[in-house]
């Protein structure tokens, strides 16, 4: 069981059947259905915050927001804030101030970081974002950060949509609780394609994360899966 002085994490994932997030040039082409894009939008309508890696937020046009009028509705109906709170992760400190995320500013933006930041990259971020904080010396410390999260701002349910370092460091540091997976009807193969889990891994069964089946449906010729992990690595 994770602390209660944690939020409880979700992470949602969209791949193909070899458990690919893009292929081997690493530049995300949308592959998933409508009805994936429409659980990702009813996934975040019951997040207190959305979290994503730096390179996804600079590579592609995310807002990390709730989407249309009718999400909004339904944060409303269950007591949560109409805009979600949006983190963006970037161990490096490396963040492109022209992101699109920076352009829509209707709910606060908070960036981790470590203390590889410069302190040029970190003033440039906090003309960028509502709050910068950093944990960590060499590698970011989610655990301290996450634990800020709920403490500060009362991320009681925070959803993770990557990309795959970031997963990775989540499992590593055995954060996750829930695993949310689209399963997609492709094959990108490539042996540099990112993955669900990127980063070091284990070198062990033993240290593999454990997960047990909550859920799956069928819709069209996706498999939609929702795991619950049940036990450390």
């Amino acid at each position: 069981m994770k602390s209660r002085s944690l939020p409880f994490v979700l992470l949602n994932v969209a791949t193909t059947a070899d458990g690919k997030l893009a292929p081997a040039n690493r530049r995300y082409v949308p592959f998933s259905s409508q009805r994936d894009q429409e659980h990702l939008l009813e996934l975040r309508a019951t997040a207190d915050a959305v979290m994503s890696g730096a390179r996804t937020v600079d590579l592609y046009p995310v807002s990390l927001g709730p989407g249309p009028a009718k999400y909004r509705r339904l944060r409303k109906k269950r007591g949560l804030a109409e805009y979600n709170l949006r983190i963006i992760v970037s161990g490096s400190g490396t963040i492109s101030p022209k992101a699109a995320i920076f352009k829509k500013r209707f709910s606060p933006i908070i960036i981790l970081t470590s203390g590889q930041a410069s302190a040029a990259n970190l003033k440039k971020f906090r003309t960028l974002a509502d709050e910068v904080k950093v944990f960590g010396k060499k590698e970011l410390d989610f655990p301290a950060a996450f634990r800020w999260l709920r403490k500060k701002w009362n991320v009681k349910r925070l959803l993770c949509e990557g990309g795959g370092e970031l997963n990775g460091a989540l499992f590593e540091a055995n954060l996750v609780n829930e695993l949310h997976l689209t399963l997609c009807p492709a094959i990108f193969g490539g042996r540099t394609a990112p993955t669900l889990s990127d980063g070091t891994g284990v070198e062990k069964l033993t240290k593999a994360t454990r997960l047990k089946l909550k859920s799956q449906k069928r819709i069209g010729d996706e498999q939609f899966l929702i795991y619950q992990i049940v036990s450390p690595n």
